[in-house]
């Protein structure tokens, strides 16, 4: 008889997350972002790669493979023919292709059969900063077909806009925003930055029962003059991680999300200078590693105002 699976017959206290994510050998994006953080904080974490490149994508050159709905398929029913299914979390982060976001959604319905509480954080990476990263229709299938099945929905500013067809130009527009996305599905909504007259906010929302109005608050955030990859992976991974121990406080899991994140950033900022380079020249690789006690217990630094 084959002995137990222990992160099923003895589970964590935190839970089991299945992270559907990119994956590069070198440096920290997508997956490689994702999991140490989750692990840190005490959560078994499976990761699907959706692509396998040697770098990521901002460098001259890279190399790898990518993963289509297919194979993501395949792997979901080797797991299942083993009774190795149950997951208390769903994460997915790039998805490339819309054939691939299909069965993202089948694995969604497939696991909720058989776990029906799962929480699906999902970070609908689309674009930034007025540009799309990925093709249109893909939009249209987040909108339509992602948004009303996911728990939580961590869009940065331009996402928000494209699934919900309103310009963010204030921070009213910011909660309005996350209002329209309660209204088609998510309980918990993070807005990661809004850029409003010159300064950057998260704004994150909690609709804690239908047809009661949300919490919702902000929290304000430094501007650094330097480009990090990752950092949206790890902001997801740490929403995820916080708010799943603070189940009733999203303002509290955003507060320590929020804190670690931006101790890792200056961190990333300092040590690169130290080796000589002007961090304003090129993206640089975040220093996740070298930051594990502020991804454990974060100093906050950072508070959450509560809108009225």
């Amino acid at each position: 008889m084959a002995p137990p699976i222990l992160s099923l017959a003895l589970p964590s206290e935190t839970g089991r997350v299945l992270s559907i994510q990119s994956h590069t050998v070198q440096g920290y994006v997508g997956n490689k972002s994702a999991i140490f953080p989750l692990q840190l904080l005490g959560y078994d974490v499976d990761p699907i790669n959706s692509v396998q490149f040697s770098n990521h994508t901002g460098y001259p050159s890279f190399k790898g493979q990518v993963l289509n709905g297919e194979q993501l398929w395949e792997l979901i029913e080797g797991l299942e023919a083993n009774d190795l299914l149950y997951y208390t979390h769903l994460l997915t982060g790039y998805i490339g292709s819309v054939s691939f976001l299909n069965t993202v959604l089948d694995v969604v319905s497939k696991l909720r059969s058989i776990n029906p509480e799962l929480t699906y954080v999902c970070d609908p990476v689309l674009g930034d900063e007025g540009k799309l990263y990925v093709p249109q229709e893909l939009v249209t299938v987040y909108r339509d077909r992602v948004v009303p099945i996911a728990s939580m929905l961590t869009p940065n500013q331009f996402e928000a806009e494209l699934l919900t067809g309103l310009g963010i130009q204030s921070e009213e527009d910011g909660r309005e925003a996350c209002n329209l996305l309660h209204a088609v599905g998510p309980s918990k909504v993070v807005i990661t930055s809004i850029n409003v007259d010159g300064n950057l906010l998260l704004i994150g929302s909690y609709l804690k029962e239908k047809g009661h109005p949300p919490k919702q608050f902000k929290i304000a955030i430094p501007k650094i003059q330097a480009y990090f990859t990752g950092t949206g992976d790890l902001m997801t991974a740490l929403l995820l991680g916080w708010s799943n121990k603070h189940p009733d406080n999203l303002e509290k899991a955003a507060e320590l999300a929020v804190s670690s994140l931006q101790a890792l950033l200056q961190r990333t900022l300092n040590d690169y200078k130290s080796a000589g380079h002007d961090p304003k020249s090129s993206s640089l690789e975040i220093r996740l590693i070298q930051s594990q006690d502020d991804i454990r217990s974060p100093e906050i630094k950072f508070k959450a105002e509560i809108y009225n």
